[in-house]
């Protein structure tokens, strides 16, 4: 590998939507010698950003790879999405990373996807720094960035710079550590810096934040401890051993600021990368079970069995399928044979690359700790574990958000039908968030995903990609059904076929759970009466059931299934029978237990001026929404926080356009089902049943 794994970091850069992760990135790229010109997103030449779509929207879609060299050691790196649609992008990525660079913009703070993105990172406890960028624009503020991280994500964050001047007088960092001002050549684009003394207009208070961060890492460092109670000067080196431990504990969060569009700030950032974010080595062994269902533990070591999770696959239109591996114990060559655990296949590796956004180079082997892509697997999808040949490890996989919004598709002309079905297939294999299901109804293909812009484009995707012409329908919620009281169901089954009589019999009762809870399966049948061998298509059968609820057909959740008991027939019971007496009971017992039908509710945030704010709330409890709270962005704007069915927010951006002439701005992201109020649900009722 060349780099000893002390001197590896695997990371990834997270903000929300126009916070500057990619320019960010392509300065990365440029300062550590990787590009030889900085790619711009607004002129759609971004090296990270090169799909078409991202290209002509200026957004980041799909996450991607690249790695580069700083200080001696290799930083691999992972640019993510920032728009609430891709949030499952974000969630498989930070799966298998080590550390984080969470960007901030200056002037919008933290904002709804930065919680989002931060949420992430705590569930999978990564360590990471923050970058508040475009100091350079009207209205940057990094205090009130600061205090933000603090009340919005409940973070601890340790400014470990402060800038020289804002807005339009920003012209550098004041570094905390070393107590420098650091300046940034504007004729060499950011390549020269040049260390100087921190001027006189500055010195008060670049003092009164270094004693601020001295006074912080005391609570979390013995020896700084002991040099701030005796007053006694603290070195540097003391500073940056401290500031790491406490970072890789996840007790604080160092922060920096910058300005990556105009190339101020970018090479500290790396210096922190290095510094301050964990290596392989510094995260705990990797978790998983092994077949008998016992925790084992694998060692991020060469020295140790293959193991490695598949976190994200690809179409690619020279080699095909790619799948991305983050390695976590072992050393996987081309040309090994290894274990998929979760779908149990052998697996042959074609071809190992590294990948630099859509440009690959080929390589012998990955090694522990490392991230590449793999050419040639052909059972394994997103979150399956790979092993070594005779080891059957499984790690912990990733969980993806259920769709909320689906349109209708169609192909349109009947050459374009079998290319359709194929292209959503591989689709669906790329992206976990995506579904595609056949209405049983109308025989429409739908597909599904997380917001109307992923619709957009899949659309946009087989059409330019798979060369598919097809047809889009008006986006249509993605309801749930649930049921309300508590039902029995009884499934019996008699039949003979070819002189062979199959027989089944089952006894269910079905119960509301509360919102979120999902489905829980108690299994209470005695052995005695329905033999075991029988258990596995009875539950499998009774969670198919729930694909199609009894009131429209639509999924149902939040519901416990508790099997009761049946009987036994020697010499005519059969597992045929059995899976369709458990269907015939859960179809009963659905249709009995008062069916409901519940919506996707959003949580909405909409950044506008005060004068407004009284049209914004009326409109908003208008559409069924209520507000949870609001608060002050910067001096006359306001943040107002809601939750809204997603019904009521098609055509949202129009209104808000016409309500603050083009003034406010929002987002959205799925928060949780709710039910639907009787009156809404019996005009949803009648109107899929066709009765309007």
């Amino acid at each position: 590998m060349g780099f000893p794994l002390t001197r590896v970091r695997n990371i990834g850069i997270m903000a929300h939507i126009d916070a500057g992760k990619t320019t960010t990135t392509e300065r990365i790229l440029y300062y550590t010698g990787r590009s030889h010109k900085m790619g711009e997103v607004h002129d759609g030449n971004a090296v990270m950003d090169w799909m078409e779509q991202e290209q002509e929207r200026g957004i980041t879609i799909t996450s991607a790879a690249t790695y580069c060299e700083w200080r001696g050691h290799r930083i691999n790196i992972i640019d993510t999405p920032g728009h609430v649609d891709f949030t499952a992008e974000v969630e498989r990525c930070l799966r298998v990373l080590d550390g984080v660079i969470a960007v901030f913009c200056a002037v919008g703070g933290v904002e709804p996807q930065s919680e989002t993105v931060w949420r992430q990172a705590d569930h999978y406890r990564i360590p990471r720094i923050a970058f508040v960028n475009k100091m350079d624009r009207v209205g940057a503020d990094f205090w009130r960035c600061v205090e933000m991280m603090e009340s919005r994500l409940g973070a601890n964050p340790l400014p470990i710079q402060i800038p020289a001047g804002k807005e339009d007088s920003f012209n550098g960092v004041i570094d905390l550590v070393r107590e420098r001002l650091l300046v940034f050549d504007e004729a060499t684009q950011g390549l020269k810096v040049t260390d100087q003394e921190i001027p006189d207009q500055f010195r008060d208070d670049s003092t009164a934040a270094r004693a601020r961060l001295i006074e912080k890492l005391a609570d979390f460092d013995d020896e700084v401890m002991e040099c701030f109670l005796e007053e006694q000067p603290v070195s540097p080196e003391m500073l940056l051993r401290a500031i790491r431990s406490a970072t890789l504990q996840l007790d604080l969060v160092p922060v920096l600021c910058g300005s990556a569009f105009k190339n101020k700030g970018v090479q500290p950032l790396l210096d922190a990368v290095v510094d301050f974010l964990p290596s392989p080595l510094d995260v705990p062994p990797v978790e998983g079970e092994d077949g008998k269902g016992n925790p084992v533990q694998r060692k991020t070591s060469d020295d140790e069995r293959f193991c490695g999770l598949v976190f994200k696959l690809t179409s690619d239109p020279f080699v095909g399928s790619l799948a991305y591996v983050r390695a976590y114990a072992g050393v996987l060559r081309t040309g090994d044979k290894v274990y998929n655990a979760a779908k149990r296949k052998q697996e042959k590796i074609g071809r190992i690359l590294r990948m630099h956004a859509n440009k690959r180079e080929e390589i012998d082997a990955i090694h522990a700790g490392d991230i590449g892509a793999l050419v040639g697997l052909k059972f394994s999808t997103t979150g399956d574990t790979l092993c070594a040949k005779g080891d059957a490890i499984l790690l912990e996989s990733i969980d993806f958000p259920d769709p909320v919004i689906s349109v209708a598709i169609e192909p349109k002309t009947k050459a374009d039908e079998d290319k359709l079905a194929e292209a959503l297939a591989r689709l669906t294999l790329e992206d976990p968030s995506f579904r595609v299901r056949t209405d049983p109804d109308t025989g429409q293909t739908l597909i599904s995903g997380m917001g109307e812009l992923h619709l957009e484009i899949i659309a946009d995707r087989l059409q330019r990609e798979f060369k598919v012409g097809v047809n889009v329908g008006r986006p249509q919620v993605a309801y749930k059904e649930t049921v309300s009281v508590a039902a029995q169901g009884e499934g019996r089954f008699e039949h003979t076929a070819s002189g062979r009589p199959q027989h089944g019999h089952v006894l269910l009762v079905v119960e509301p759970l509360e919102r979120g809870m999902g489905v829980d399966l108690v299994n209470g049948l005695d052995p005695e009466i329905v033999p075991e061998a029988f258990w596995p298509v009875i539950e499998k059968s009774a969670r198919d059931a729930l694909d199609a609820g009894a009131l429209l057909g639509f999924p149902v959740t939040d519901i416990r299934i508790r099997l009761t008991g049946g009987s036994f027939v020697e010499d005519s019971s059969s597992e045929q029978g059995y899976g369709i007496a458990a269907a015939m009971a859960m179809r009963q017992a659905l249709a009995e237990a008062g069916p409901v039908l519940l919506e996707p509710v959003m949580a909405v945030e909409v950044v506008l001026p005060e004068e407004y704010l009284g049209e914004v709330i009326a409109d908003i409890n208008a559409k069924r929404g209520r507000v949870q709270g609001m608060e002050s962005t910067v001096p006359g704007r306001q943040a107002v926080r809601a939750h809204v069915p997603l019904a009521e927010m098609f055509g949202y951006a129009t209104d808000l356009r016409s309500a603050t002439q083009g003034r406010a701005s929002y987002t959205m992201q799925f928060h949780r089902y709710e039910l639907v109020p009787d009156k809404i649900a019996e005009t949803i009722i009648r109107k899929v049943r066709g009765i309007l």
